[in-house]
């Protein structure tokens, strides 16, 4: 548009050059015309900006909801392995929980006993493979890989490594699913549904925020907070809050922790468990919508710096 109304300077300018071909004015005239035109161009142009400018505020990041804005309550606090640098965090049922850890040499697939931290069962991945996202349909784990585009499916019993499997995205970060397609994401803002049975791309859905793409979906290094995301359309649902608990770890002495990573949910007595990259606690938490107003900015506590990042998604 800019470079258009810069022709359309341009042609005009043109005209009144060539109009010179014509009898001259006296130069008092003639000046006094230019500069008259000259306003009068300059005005069209200042308002002509100023109206292409107005739609751009109406788009810009408004407050997100109240009413979806949630903070946290912490109901229990268990165990859970300081060395494990957890990627995928899933209900495995009978008060225990699938998990999956990241670091090249240190990959694991592993069930843990939530009450005491223990492994019950562990599949050791080659040290090629750096672990990532984690996903249960029916009676397959699911896993992808860092760096890669496959991925492994795995006995939920013995956590048997059975098959390997190659898909579209271009690197393996997080994997969820609503127990008929998977659901996979790449680092991009793109949420992908992908066939389970091919695991070809059936859909894909570029996550936003008030309308700006949302880049490096899956990605926990610079925030602390939750988002829950539409599969369907991207769209951000609502957020929630969990600055407190990495900052209390740290105050009790814990400075070799990482990042908040790993979420599940327990559909059968509704329990949300939440833990991070070498903490040494798994947090069981309940969810409490903030007050109205909500004092405070998503932009600085969840999407910190120019391209939006997301701490984990929930679809």
């Amino acid at each position: 548009m800019a470079n258009s109304l810069s022709k359309r300077r341009t042609n005009k300018r043109s005209s009144l050059h060539n109009s010179s071909s014509s009898p001259s004015p006296p130069p008092t005239m003639t000046k006094r015309y230019f500069l008259l035109s000259l306003c009068f161009l300059l005005s069209v142009f200042f308002i002509l900006f100023i109206t292409l400018k107005l739609p751009k505020k109406t788009t810009s990041i408004q407050p997100f909801p109240s009413s979806h804005i949630s903070s946290i309550q912490v109901v229990n606090q268990f165990p859970h392995d300081p060395n494990a640098f957890t990627q995928g965090l899933l209900y495995a049922g009978n008060d225990t929980l699938f998990e999956s850890t990241g670091l090249y040499g240190q990959s694991s697939i592993r069930k843990v006993v939530i009450r005491t931290g223990k492994v019950e069962v562990l599949q050791e991945m080659d040290s090629s493979d750096f672990g990532e996202g984690l996903t249960l349909l029916g009676d397959r784990l699911f896993q992808v890989t860092w760096k890669k585009k496959n991925g492994f499916i795995y006995d939920r019993y013995n956590l048997s490594k059975f098959e390997k499997f190659s898909h579209q995205m271009r690197d393996g970060w997080g994997l969820a699913t609503d127990g008929k397609v998977l659901f996979g994401s790449d680092g991009s803002s793109t949420l992908y549904h992908l066939s389970p049975q091919t695991f070809k791309v059936i859909e894909k859905a570029i996550v936003k925020y008030h309308g700006y793409e949302v880049h490096n979906l899956n990605e926990l290094e610079y925030t602390d907070c939750i988002a829950r995301i539409s599969p369907k359309d991207g769209i951000v649902l609502g957020w929630i809050l969990l600055p407190t608990l990495r900052e209390q770890l740290f105050q009790a002495g814990n400075r070799e922790i990482d990042v908040l990573n790993g979420i599940a949910w327990d559909s059968e007595k509704n329990r949300l468990f939440v833990t991070g990259k070498l903490w040494p606690k798994l947090y069981e938490i309940k969810l409490h919508p903030v007050g109205d107003p909500f004092h405070g900015s998503i932009e600085q506590l969840c999407l910190r710096g120019q391209a939006f990042r997301f701490c984990r998604t929930i679809v």
